[in-house]
């Protein structure tokens, strides 16, 4: 029998920190995150109910998309596991705005000029103090892939 040579490829495997972790049910907190039917929230509210003889304790789960402000709910047994996204903010300064889009610089010095400016009050703030020449940082926060500026602070030296 002739030898055959096999050669695997791995497409797009990612080197990279995972961008969710498991964590039990009942470890989660208010005001901490979770997906929520596929989407990165915080909670904003929970509760646990006791069920019958032989059941589990079930927790219902209310979350804000941390990028849509959609509330989503969800109730699932306080023993099972949950996705947590890894959530990250980074500060960073206004260079300047070219049509809608940020070129920000963080403390390395090194530019970004792919986040677009948002359509909320956070991005009226920006383009407000921008247009005054005010100093200011701009906070961005990263989770699942997804990122959007999510706060302005001053920036006092």
């Amino acid at each position: 029998m002739a030898e055959v040579d096999h050669e695997e490829t791995f497409e797009g495997a990612d080197a990279g920190a995972s961008q969710t972790f498991p964590m039990q049910c009942s470890a989660l907190r208010k005001n901490g995150h979770v997906v929520l039917k596929g989407r990165p929230c915080k909670i904003v509210e929970m509760s646990t109910s006791k069920t019958g003889k032989h059941g589990h304790a079930k927790v219902h789960l209310v979350g804000i998309d941390l990028f849509t402000g959609k509330k989503y709910e969800d109730i699932c047994p306080s023993t099972h596991n949950m996705s947590v996204p890894v959530v990250n903010r980074q500060d960073y300064q206004l260079v300047s705005i070219d049509d809608k889009y940020l070129s920000l610089m963080d403390d390395s010095g090194e530019t970004r000029e792919d986040l677009k400016l948002p359509d909320t009050d956070v991005g009226r703030e920006i383009e407000e103090k921008y247009e005054k020449d005010e100093p200011f940082m701009i906070t961005v926060m990263k989770a699942m892939g997804e990122e959007m500026c999510v706060g302005v602070k001053s920036a006092k030296d």
